[in-house]
């Protein structure tokens, strides 16, 4: 039989060929002390002639633990593969993993309304879990955080004292947007939301609205345009067919800005001569759009290696904090 199809090694073929029992190989692989030093070199020198790969699901029974974490996304899945942040987010939390000896399961959860992915979670199939794209209707993840730890991408709606999240400056992002476009001179100043269920479209508004009052100034639209490329051409459609006049345009999203400068193209407004716009994230979509989009960018790849690290702690016992503010970044283009 040749190497690459023979039958994988078992405990004891390994326990056989150290010379030692079933159980002193079983303390070896669960990292136990309570071994000599001759039976744990025998030992490690079995497993690696042999090429033996514990059963990490007989682990599990006996520590309770699956070394499985879980990244809980309750978005439709066309959102999930069609914007850059969350693919972002995903390498920032494999990133981190990489390095631990914990898989990632990913549940997009939009299509159910719960039940179903809350009853597996809940069911220990996962040692803990982490959230993002969240709304104040997902009720279902209240569920799963009384079951098993849970980190949030982004500061729940529905804050508690023992919630744990990681989350970018999204009020001072909104505030220096807004700031960017007065410093350029404009003074009639429209904004496209995201979500206003979620507490990124929530915080990013206030910010802009701030900035505004600071200089004695009133927004001349507000339209939410969920955080998606149609909703950003929707939104501007609202803004332009209602016949306000506007020389700046802060988008809460690079997705909604691609969407927003398509439709002031097609009507005629020139950027950034006749409306300048900043945009959110820094995404790829911002150097793609024409002309390239001035945006706030956010550390997206940083927030998924934060949430992962923070989850880790909470499963090894240590105390992470209870929030993980990470800064913005103004990145000048050629939309304003």
């Amino acid at each position: 039989m040749s190497s690459d199809t023979r039958a994988a090694a078992t405990i004891e073929e390994v326990a056989a060929a150290a010379g030692v029992s079933r159980s002193t190989v079983s303390r070896v692989v669960n990292g136990s002390t309570a071994v000599s030093p001759a039976a744990l070199e025998s030992v490690r020198r079995a497993i690696a002639e042999l090429n033996y790969v514990p059963n990490r699901a007989a682990r599990s029974l006996a520590s309770r633990q699956t070394h499985a974490v879980a990244l809980i996304v309750p978005e439709d899945t066309t959102r999930f593969f069609g914007d850059p942040f969350f693919a972002a987010i995903v390498s920032g939390i494999n990133r981190r993993l990489s390095r631990s000896d914990y898989v990632l399961n990913l549940f997009i959860a939009s299509d159910d309304p719960g039940d179903k992915t809350t009853s597996y979670l809940r069911s220990g199939s996962v040692d803990g879990a982490v959230v993002v794209s969240h709304h104040t209707s997902d009720t279902f993840l209240d569920r799963i955080a009384s079951a098993l730890p849970v980190v949030y991408g982004g500061r729940p709606p529905r804050l508690g004292p023992l919630d744990y999240y990681v989350d970018v400056d999204n009020l001072r992002g909104g505030k220096d947007a807004a700031a960017h476009l007065i410093a350029k001179g404009r003074r009639r100043i429209a904004t496209i939301t995201g979500s206003l269920t979620m507490a990124a479209g929530v915080d990013r508004l206030a910010g802009f609205r701030e900035a505004l009052a600071a200089e004695g100034l009133a927004e001349v639209a507000v339209e939410d345009g969920d955080f998606t490329t149609d909703g950003g051409m929707r939104a501007m459609e609202r803004i332009v067919y209602s016949g306000v006049e506007f020389d700046g345009l802060f988008v809460a999203s690079d997705l909604m800005a691609q969407g927003a400068v398509e439709v002031l193209r097609r009507t005629g407004r020139r950027v950034p001569e006749d409306v300048a716009v900043v945009g959110f994230d820094d995404s790829p979509i911002a150097v793609a759009v024409q002309p390239a989009l001035t945006t706030m960018r956010q550390p997206s790849l940083q927030q998924g290696e934060q949430m992962a690290g923070v989850l880790l702690d909470l499963l090894a016992g240590r105390n992470p904090p209870h929030a993980t503010i990470l800064g913005t970044e103004l990145v000048v283009r050629d939309s304003t």
